[in-house]
């Protein structure tokens, strides 16, 4: 197969929702069409005692929730899919901006019964700032929930979105009796019976044939004429270039749990979404037909194998094969690395790959080279930007619990801010730590994996902090900027990056010292 059509063959997509909006559930059904696994373990049923195939973490089984985004690819209808499953709880919120920077579209999962909820909103508008097309799934149908067309109104006016349906329900909840495909004009019958199977759709040329009114009832035969009429009289057709544009985005319904509607999704998806894009560096516009390799990490993950304590950083590739045992530039580092045993995630089985294309996800064993954003190319000055830390909203000193373990302890907090799971500061008076998070859940999955992979304990003091702003001085050798050291002295700390970082303790601090000291510019991200 040439490059060209390796690339063709590529979708890498994630999905984004609210928590609970069936977001795992989905990620698993679409792995069972790829036939990656041959049951889907229910996340709420357990008769199934394996768990989803997407959680790994332990916590994450034992909260029913996904914390660290995982990458899971399957083959469709001859086309490479990689999915990339994010977290919904706001807690991880960073995590799930940064994966949005690896992906080339978005199927956004909504709850029939809530409707849109604050997380979608806050993803979507990211979403929608990068133009990333999106295919909206209302899911589970099959319990009662808000009216289609209402609905549909709601993600117009709540998420800024102009939709289309491609696919139309046949009553709901208790009356449920299946969806209409208008993308392929089928009809599919919900027997509710095959969750963990695959059902067929029966096809239809002509909706006003009489044998709808056997198949599925004479009254809601002709409310589904109705309102397929009304669809079509109110929503515009679809057209794919506007999709890919950003400025039209389809909507499909099913029941992720009962496995239906979900081959409805997928089918379209494959036929309309876009294959790899090119992306902007921070030098020029990197296209994805280039024969040189170009690629980021746009995430690390500490001891995906506790029994190894080996660091696993993913990498999207932009452009060119990455090669096994072939040196790339690490372009922060000025060095060149090669890889051995990259990985490849293939539904729940890493396996080692030769080579790699444009939209894959490379996991790549690090023994603490890279960081977040990280470049690699075959010997080009590139940075790919927009993936920043941002201020946290949390703040709590990190003790050690136990002074034996001072050395496991440090190593371990190490390794987890290179994650990305949070943000260490040092405080330059006195040298204590201080961990910022975006949400407070961070904090016990930070205590549970230091004791867990790293054998130390810590615990947590309340700090007075509002905000972490990041100091750009004009000079650092004026006067007004040796008196802001000196009278905020206490308030004063490093990140990571050993960047000076203003830890203020209230929004009117930070107004003040803005005003007292002019020259000096204080930042919310760390990416300025």
């Amino acid at each position: 197969m040439s490059f060209l059509e390796e690339i063709q063959k590529r979708r890498t997509f994630g999905i984004i929702s609210h928590p609970d909006a069936g977001k795992t559930t989905l990620t698993e059904k679409l792995l069972l069409f790829g036939g990656a696994i041959q049951e889907a373990g229910a996340v709420k049923n357990n008769k199934i005692k394996k768990g989803a195939t997407s959680d790994f973490m332990e916590i994450e089984r034992q909260r029913g929730i996904s914390v660290a985004t995982s990458v899971l690819a399957f083959i469709y209808k001859n086309k490479k899919i990689n999915i990339l499953d994010t977290p919904g709880h706001k807690d991880f919120a960073e995590d799930t901006f940064r994966t949005l920077t690896a992906v080339d579209s978005v199927i956004v999962v909504i709850d029939v019964a809530k409707g849109v909820e604050e997380q979608t909103e806050k993803l979507v508008e990211v979403c929608r700032m990068r133009n990333i097309p999106m295919i909206v799934f209302i899911n589970k149908l099959d319990r009662e929930g808000k009216d289609a067309f209402d609905l549909l109104d709601e993600v117009e006016q709540k998420l800024g979105l102009k939709v289309t349906p491609l696919s139309f329900p046949i009553g709901m909840g208790y009356d449920f009796k299946g969806i209409y495909n208008i993308w392929e004009k089928k009809l599919n019958i919900f027997s509710g019976e095959n969750k963990q199977t695959i059902s067929e759709g029966i096809e239809f040329d002509d909706i006003d044939s009489s044998e709808l009114d056997e198949k599925i009832g004479e009254n809601a035969a002709n409310t589904l004429r109705e309102e397929l009429e009304l669809v079509k009289e109110v929503y515009p057709e679809f057209n794919q270039e506007s999709y890919l544009k950003g400025s039209l985005q389809p909507v499909f319904f099913g029941s992720a749990l009962n496995n239906f509607g979900v081959k409805e999704l997928l089918d379209c998806f494959i036929d309309i979404a876009p294959n790899p894009q090119s992306k902007q560096a921070e030098e020029r516009l990197v296209d994805s037909k280039e024969d040189a390799l170009t690629g980021f990490v746009f995430k690390i993950h500490a001891n995906m194998d506790p029994k190894h304590r080996d660091r696993l950083a993913f990498v999207k590739i932009v452009s060119g094969i990455f090669k096994r045992n072939t040196p790339y530039l690490h372009v922060r580092n000025g060095k060149k690395i090669k890889f051995s045993s990259p990985n490849a995630f293939f539904a729940e089985k890493k396996e080692i790959v030769e080579e790699s294309f444009p939209g894959d996800i490379v996991g790549l064993h690090d023994t603490g080279n890279f960081k977040i954003g990280d470049t690699l190319t075959e010997g080009e000055q590139l940075n790919f930007r927009g993936i920043p830390s941002f201020s946290p909203e949390h703040f709590r000193y990190v003790n050690n619990a136990d002074p034996m373990k001072a050395k496991q302890l440090y190593k371990g907090l190490d390794q987890l801010m290179d994650e990305g799971v949070a943000q260490l500061f040092t405080l330059d008076m006195n040298g204590r730590k201080i961990i910022g998070t975006v949400g407070a859940l961070q904090y016990e999955v930070i205590q549970y994996r230091l004791e867990h992979e790293y054998g130390a304990k810590c615990t947590y003091e309340n700090v007075q902090v509002h905000k972490a702003c990041w100091v750009e001085p004009q000079d650092t050798k004026n006067e007004e900027f040796k008196e802001f050291k000196r009278v905020k002295q206490r308030y004063l700390a490093k990140d990571k990056q050993g960047q000076l970082v203003f830890l203020a303790d209230s929004a009117f601090t930070i107004q003040m010292t803005q005003q007292k000291y002019p020259s000096i510019k204080f930042h919310f991200t760390s990416e300025f």
